[in-house]
């Protein structure tokens, strides 16, 4: 899952948001800096993305990436997944999707002190280009692979991808239909248990 989902699947608790959203910028112990709200959004994060790497419609999905892109087809379909749940009248009804973009900067924005250096100067970009609303269109998808290629090492053409994203649009959709639900029941379960 990329940042909309995760800051979704916070499900309004700025600590978890903070965690959540951090996570792959905080290796090893450093997560023991940060307080026990936070620390909890970070294994979240861990949780969902081993989660989502097991479920079988994420895996399908893969495939279509698969033989052009390797191991970074997880990362792709990340985007494909913020794709369908921005554009998921369910989760996002009406124009609630820039109202939940809005506020999920605000929050974040409170704890821009304890953000490691890398997502701090990734977060100025994601708020001042508005990410989490714009993953619902096309060119969205697209500037985010090519962000994606640009930051990967022996990576550098996103236009397959994109066109590939295209070329499968309807299938994709079915994996994230079959596969959010439950993302979403194990997300609120964890969070229920910690």
């Amino acid at each position: 899952m990329n940042y909309l989902a995760h800051a979704y699947l916070s499900f309004g608790y700025p600590e978890l948001l903070v965690g959540n959203m951090i996570s792959d910028f905080i290796k090893g112990k450093r997560k023991f800096d940060y307080s026990k709200g936070i620390q909890n959004g970070i294994m979240l994060h861990r949780a969902i993305d081993e989660f989502t790497d097991m479920h079988e419609a994420t895996k399908e999905a893969k495939k279509y990436f698969k033989e052009d892109y390797g191991l970074y087809a997880g990362a792709f379909i990340d985007v494909v997944y913020d794709h369908f749940l921005a554009k998921d009248d369910n989760e996002f009804p009406g124009d609630t999707l820039q109202q939940f973009s809005l506020n999920t900067y605000h929050q974040l924005q409170a704890f821009e002190p304890v953000f490691p250096e890398r997502f701090q100067r990734m977060f100025y970009y994601m708020k001042t280009q508005d990410w989490l609303f714009h993953y619902q269109f096309n060119q969205g998808v697209k500037n985010s692979f090519h962000g994606l290629t640009r930051r990967a090492k022996y990576m550098n053409d996103y236009e397959t991808a994109f066109t590939i994203f295209e070329t499968h649009y309807e299938s994709l959709q079915d994996c994230y239909n079959n596969f959010f639900p439950s993302v979403k029941k194990f997300a609120s379960g964890k969070i229920d248990r910690s």
